[in-house]
């Protein structure tokens, strides 16, 4: 029997020592299993994505330096085949970089196959980096058995279509025993089912058993979930790795099936997967974990209003970074609720935040006052309005400059998509942790929360309450903009389009088709078009948001800000 380690591992982006200790960590592990071969990620040696990193000669130099310390750490492991990723070149500096996996041991490389698909769709642009690896062998013999290799994307045209480039079907008619494939699959929601039915379906047309190893972990905006897996002809998925969490699992492989590495055979795997708001939760949390992590941040400050945006982010924030490095500030105006500053209390009270009150009355009126005496004009309307949010967004970066706090945003995607948000003010921020959730989402998840709890975490009162910006006498969102959701099915149509789940896409379609069938519909279908294409330059400059679904807002949706547009 094969014995193979899993090693779904959180690598950092540039961070060659810790990157190298995880993977002799997990050799280790594999060595001490009685393991022939550990898998690692695509790219694990540098993280994915290292972007423009890569025009570095210093970056590349690292790359070179760790890759001979990586062979060096083989020769500890006699026996002990490692599979990673690296970006390597052709035939020495200045010569095209190849996304390559490395097949080495005992101090030498067995086998080097270059990535031949490289994706430059939604948020992935590798083309830029990469040239396409030629169509090499990719099958070793490993004791009695053949094991094919493909990375990522390699695997994805196997989908019954005839494509020009196919390596799946090129390896598969080498006829290995095995495949293993080395990824960095960004997560979002419906991903993971996407994932076990393409490979599931690629297993059984070409009757091969098949090993998935994923990334985990947040860099930047993309959580990746971890949950590698492994398909066999018969049986579709018949392991998973954990999601959401470093794993290191060994398993056995006889010709034809998967079992623990005990020989037991392994737990079955739920189809199904997290329920969409429990899957939102855990990205979220792990996204901001490694964010704060990654870049220096232990503490978090957040503006509460006592409105749903930023009563669930805090509790997100509370989640992932411990309520005691959390910090929430309530900065009430002459236009705050009693019942919203109260409403913030109990939730900071209910979560273990520390509350800090810091009125910005006099501070709007003295900026009013300045602005009228140097401007001859007076403050009123949305320019007034802007201003308190504005003034709230200085308080929150003063105290973020000068505690080192992570100041998080609070916007969520629909205020997001349509520009009811203030540049500058609540815009302000190093990270948005649900603005790639809808503001029916919003509130879904923060039931969930209280739910999963069996308590009242985030207060009845503020998701009952109806939203307002709170910016003006007695504002409610829905002066400005439709029901939100009305607005939000409207949205999934015109951000997300295609790229919606089936189930998702059939209703709010039919939704959309409904208003778009009277003339008072089509105009307001007309006028969220148009406020989503103008207000780009507010999205351009707003903080990175943690993506949630399959097309978020940064370099999943690439929109020109000076544009004509056709509608």
């Amino acid at each position: 029997m094969l014995r193979i380690t899993v090693a779904q591992i959180n690598p950092t982006v540039g961070d060659f020592a810790g990157n190298l200790a995880l993977m002799r960590a997990a050799a280790e592990a594999a060595q001490r299993d009685g393991a022939e071969l550990v898998v690692f990620p695509e790219l694990s040696l540098t993280g994915y994505y290292p972007g423009d990193l890569l025009d570095e000669p210093a970056f590349l130099a690292a790359v070179d330096a760790a890759l001979a310390e990586l062979l060096a750490a083989s020769r500890a492991t006699p026996g002990l085949n490692w599979v990673i990723g690296a970006p390597t070149r052709r035939d020495g500096p200045g010569k095209p970089l190849f996304n390559s996996l490395l097949v080495i041991a005992d101090g030498a490389v067995r086998l080097q196959y270059a990535k031949q698909l490289l994706p430059t769709y939604n948020i992935f642009d590798e083309r830029r980096h990469f040239e396409p690896g030629p169509d090499a062998n990719r099958v070793l013999r490993i004791g009695p058995w053949r094991i094919g290799f493909l990375i990522c994307e390699d695997g994805w045209n196997d989908d019954g279509r005839d494509y020009v480039v196919n390596p799946f079907q090129r390896l598969a008619e080498a006829a290995p025993d095995l495949i293993v494939s080395i990824n960095a699959s960004p997560s979002n929601i419906g991903k993971r089912e996407q994932r076990h039915r393409l490979f599931a379906a690629a297993s059984r047309r070409h009757d091969l058993p098949l090993l998935y190893v994923n990334q985990v972990g947040g860099q930047d905006q993309l959580v990746f979930d971890g949950a590698s897996f492994a398909v066999t002809p018969q049986d579709g998925v018949v392991f998973e790795a954990r999601r959401f969490a470093d794993d290191i699992r060994t398993l056995g492989f006889d010709g034809a099936r998967f079992a623990a590495a005990d020989g037991d055979a392994l737990p079955t795997v739920d189809p199904a997967g997290l329920p969409v708001m429990a899957f939102y939760r855990q990205q979220i949390v792990l996204g901001l974990k490694d964010y704060a992590r990654r870049c220096g941040f232990s503490r978090a400050v957040v503006g509460c209003s006592g409105g749903i945006d930023s009563a669930l982010t805090l509790a997100l924030a509370a989640e992932a970074l411990g309520a005691d490095n959390v910090t929430a500030i309530t900065m009430p105006s002459r236009f705050s609720s009693a019942g919203s500053v109260d409403d913030s209390v109990t939730l900071c009270r209910n979560l273990g935040v520390q509350l800090i009150t810091h009125p910005i009355r006099d501070m709007v009126d003295a900026y009013a006052g300045g602005f009228a005496t140097a401007f001859g004009a007076p403050l009123a309307g949305l320019p007034l309005e802007n201003l308190q949010a504005r003034v709230r967004g200085t308080v929150l970066m003063e105290y973020s400059n000068n505690y080192g706090h992570l100041l998080l945003t609070t916007g969520n995607k629909s205020e997001i998509s349509v520009g009811y948000c203030t540049l500058y003010g609540d815009t302000n921020g190093g990270l948005g942790l649900i603005g790639d959730l809808y503001k029916t989402e919003v509130f879904a998840l923060s039931r969930h929360l209280n739910e999963a709890a069996g308590r009242e975490i985030i207060p009845a009162a503020i998701i009952d309450k109806e939203p307002s910006a709170e910016l003006a006498p007695d504002q409610r969102d829905t002066d400005s903009l439709p029901p939100y959701p009305v607005l939000d099915a409207l949205l999934k149509v015109l951000v997300e389009g295609p790229r919606l789940g089936q189930d998702e896409r059939a209703a709010v379609e039919a939704e959309y088709e409904r208003l778009t069938a009277s003339a008072e519909g089509a105009a307001l279908v007309a006028r969220i078009r148009g406020l989503i294409a103008r207000n780009e330059y507010k999205r351009r400059q707003a903080p990175p948001i943690l993506r949630l679904r399959a097309r978020a807002f940064g370099s999943g949706r690439q929109m020109p800000i000076a544009a004509r547009h056709l509608f």
